[in-house]
């Protein structure tokens, strides 16, 4: 059960590896060993976290949207992630598993936002706004990749229910403070997180705030 007495038992604070404050608009990084938890927490509610997911061992294996949203639809699933999903790379083989979730509501179809889309949606004004696709490129510059290691992402926290005209539509986010994810790695895995500054939709309630980045041992 998300956010259970048991769950908050065994995994706390002060046992974790990593215990990370990652500031508004800022991207954040790590290594996680097979059947290390990373809890991503959102400390004032209404943040988007987005996030791109690569084997550590091997860069050319990622994050496969497409993938993970087939296995879930064979499965007779949903369109969005939430607890028991498993990210699946572009190998189809599970990277990660949420296993405990307490928003209900993580979507993967949106990409993340870029200076030229925000150019596209919200006129020329922004252009020059900072982004997720800004904080990407920066992050895994550190890992030897560029822009065309960009792949499709993960926005948690992010509210975007598709409409039955199959227009997406980014809505106000539904997590509370505090409320948070977990995942856990299937493999070794390298997580790169864009705490995203968007300010022209509702996907961080106009306003980006900090987050918490948490890391369990196996």
């Amino acid at each position: 059960m998300p956010g259970s007495a048991e769950t908050m038992t065994m995994i706390t604070p002060t046992n974790a590896i990593l215990d990370q404050h990652v500031p508004a608009r800022a991207a954040f990084s790590t290594i996680l060993e097979p059947g290390q938890t990373l809890r991503i927490i959102d400390l004032e509610s209404q943040q988007a976290v987005d996030a791109l997911f690569y084997n550590a061992d091997d860069h050319g294996e990622r994050y496969s949207a497409q993938d993970t949203l087939l296995a879930q639809a064979r499965a007779g699933g949903r369109y969005d992630l939430t607890t028991g999903a498993i990210l699946l790379s572009n190998e189809a083989r599970p990277m990660a598993t949420i296993v405990d979730d307490t928003c209900g509501f993580h979507d993967t179809c949106a990409g993340a936002c870029s200076c030229e889309s925000n150019t596209v949606r919200f006129g020329f004004e922004t252009r020059f706004m900072h982004a997720c696709r800004e904080n990407f490129l920066a992050e895994i510059a550190r890992y030897g990749m560029d822009k065309r290691d960009l792949v499709s992402n993960v926005n948690f926290f992010m509210n975007v229910p598709i409409r039955p005209d199959g227009e997406l539509t980014v809505d106000d986010g539904v997590s509370t403070p505090g409320g948070y994810v977990e995942l856990r790695a299937e493999m070794r895995l390298l997580v790169v997180l864009s705490n995203c500054p968007q300010v022209n939709n509702p996907c961080n309630g106009f306003n980006p705030t900090p987050i918490r980045c948490i890391v369990w041992a196996a």
